[in-house]
């Protein structure tokens, strides 16, 4: 039955498609910050045309498909824009001061051709069309979604999804059962010192060098502290100090990221780091201020989803790959708190040096639309197929 189901579903997918890169199109151009996706959200509910729809988590959706009474499938995509001015010079570009710099209309375009295409041929299992709102920052909304009692109501057995990702060439998609992104915590450091002139250095207690030897720390606690096989990083994406170049300031700050793949790693990279930290301000005669903000687990998919789907993906003519993970993280992470969860990843990558996610000038071609929908469906049908999405 789900490999008639697989022909059916491909075919009317098929047909879908121009619609659905226009759809890319116009919301590429329109893009929404997260927190503020009510445009956005309006006009993936139109284009996909269905009759009952529930606003969840604020400004999400979602819109049960086939049939509203459960179990269902979940499909997820994501609504939200990054604050990044585009530099595609695409004739779709977005004008303003945000883009769809990690492919989230892509996403969106996508689940609207499954969706028609599954209500068009009619299933068994119905999907759940779930438009996620800020994925991109917090609050999470997949946090504020899995506890909303619409969830709940429709007996989820398996929530999919699939992200581009330059890394993978195009044609092929990653199924990798486990962890397949890292877990993200925010870390924030403050050293606060005593400033003044440049030339009399044992008259000050330097913040600055107090925070670059706390960096440097940090760092070497994730290179000797992690087990080599496991992946782990920790990245400083800000700097502020407000001294000159021959006055040293009272204070600065460091912003930054520590992200690791498995769960016992995080609480020890977490605790470790913390130390380091506190031990260099004290060697230099600073105070501390330390914040280490709790972001999303890990992203680790369900070993049998991982493995059905990849048959789908076999038959749909994807080159499929089993190892490939990422220290990038993601809030589809706690919906694996409510359902077996998959995230796939759908290649984009042209081996010629291709803009990476979050760059301005990330552009993948239309043909991802279609990559994405057909990955997408072979989630599905591999949650009929095995996450309990029968009815009965």
């Amino acid at each position: 039955m789900t490999d008639a189901l697989f022909r059916a579903v491909s075919a009317a997918l098929q047909d879908e498609l121009v619609d659905a890169v226009a759809l890319r199109h116009r919301l590429h151009a329109h893009p929404d910050l997260s927190g503020d996706e009510a445009w956005t959200a309006e006009r993936v509910v139109d284009a996909l045309g269905g009759t009952e729809v529930y606003e969840v988590a604020t400004t999400g959706r979602m819109i049960p498909v086939g049939g509203s009474e459960g179990p269902m499938i979940a499909v997820r995509a994501e609504l939200d824009a990054l604050p990044i001015i585009e530099d595609t010079g695409a004739p779709f570009a977005a004008p303003g001061v945000a883009m769809h710099a990690c492919g989230h209309d892509v996403h969106l375009a996508a689940l609207v051709a499954l969706a028609r295409a599954v209500r068009q041929v009619g299933a068994p299992v119905p999907l759940l069309a779930v438009l996620q709102p800020r994925e991109e920052t917090r609050p999470s909304g997949a946090l504020d979604l899995v506890r909303e009692e619409a969830f709940t109501r429709w007996r989820v057995r398996a929530v999919i999804g699939a992200h581009l990702q330059p890394a993978l060439p195009a044609g092929w998609v990653s199924a990798t059962p486990g962890a397949v992104n890292a877990s993200f915590d925010e870390v924030e450091i403050t050293m606060q010192g005593r400033g003044g002139h440049g030339a009399y250095p044992h008259l000050n207690r330097d913040p600055v060098l107090a925070l670059m030897h706390a960096l440097v720390a940090a760092h070497q606690v994730v290179a000797v502290r992690t087990d080599p096989m496991h992946s782990a990083v920790f990245t400083v994406g800000h700097l502020d100090a407000a001294g000159t170049a021959n006055v040293v300031p009272d204070s600065a700050t460091a912003r930054g990221a520590l992200r690791a793949l498995h769960a016992a790693d995080r609480a020890m990279l977490c605790r470790e780091v913390g130390r380091a930290v506190r031990s260099a301000a004290e060697a230099f005669g600073c105070r501390c201020r330390l914040q280490i903000r709790d972001g999303q687990p890990a992203v680790v998919n369900d070993d049998r989803l991982a493995g059905a789907a990849r048959r789908w993906l076999d038959l749909a003519g994807f080159a499929t790959d089993r190892t490939f993970r990422s220290c990038g993280s993601d809030d589809f992470a706690y919906y694996a708190t409510a359902a077996p969860s998959l995230m796939m990843f759908v290649g984009v990558g042209d081996g010629d040096g291709v803009d990476g996610l979050h760059s301005p000038r990330f552009l993948p071609p239309d043909a991802a639309v279609g990559d994405v929908a057909r990955s997408m469906l072979a989630g599905y049908l591999a949650g009929v197929d095995v996450a309990g999405g029968r009815p009965g």
